[in-house]
């Protein structure tokens, strides 16, 4: 039974394909072909990120391929008119690279990812050397825990903690990572509290709260 929060580097790849700043640009095409990715960390001195290519960058070449965008697009886009001119890592990179440590929360790296409209971010550690990759896939396998192991965690992690031993009087059940509470309790302001620590368990994917309390108030999902 899981008791802390998922953390990156639980779900991070750690063998990662890298490039340096003088990569030629081909090979970096080759290299996301061969390794079937979407980016690729840009290493110096020591492993340290210092930045990141991605089939975006790499795309812009071909998108100002063939016309030359009007003055007002080219002054708007002056830094893509750059990468599109790019011949190695270095030049097409994007920099700094969004990074985490791999103690940050799968809920707080998929926020990161959320907000920036990233795939994927590059685990450091405190000396910004890569330590691993985290994609957005890695973070959804939270969701592939048991509903056994889902339903020990919220028993032990909201019912026991919220509400007076013995608890037999509240059932607890998981069934595809929906979490059912059905039951009575002696504080019916605590109700709304359980439903949200249960829906903060990692793997959750909704909760059904029925719980009555000592005055008939029941929970809201």
């Amino acid at each position: 039974m899981r008791t802390s929060p998922h953390v990156v580097s639980d779900v991070m790849t750690r063998a990662v394909v890298t490039v340096g700043r003088d990569t030629p640009f081909k090979d970096i095409v080759r290299l996301m072909e061969r390794g079937r990715v979407g980016a690729l960390p840009v290493l110096e001195g020591g492993g340290r990120v210092v930045g990141i290519v991605s089939e975006a960058d790499l795309l812009l070449k071909e998108e100002f391929r063939d016309d030359l965008p009007d003055r007002i697009t080219q002054l708007r886009r002056l830094a893509d008119l750059a990468k599109a001119g790019a011949l190695t890592a270095g030049e097409v990179m994007s920099s700094p690279a969004v990074t985490v440590h791999g103690a940050t929360t799968s809920a707080e790296a998929a926020r990161i990812m959320a907000r920036r409209g990233l795939k994927r971010l590059p685990v450091v550690d405190d000396e910004g050397r890569l330590e691993g990759v985290v994609a957005r896939s890695d973070l959804l396998k939270v969701f592939l825990r048991d509903d056994e192991d889902l339903t020990e965690e919220v028993r032990h992690e909201v019912v026991d903690r919220l509400f007076p031993l013995p608890a037999d009087h509240i059932r607890v059940e998981v069934h595809e990572g929906v979490a059912t509470l059905v039951g009575w309790v002696d504080r019916a302001e605590l109700i709304p509290v359980a439903e949200r620590l249960a829906r903060s368990v990692e793997g959750i994917v909704d909760v059904r709260c029925t719980l009555t309390g000592a005055t008939g108030a029941t929970g809201g999902s």
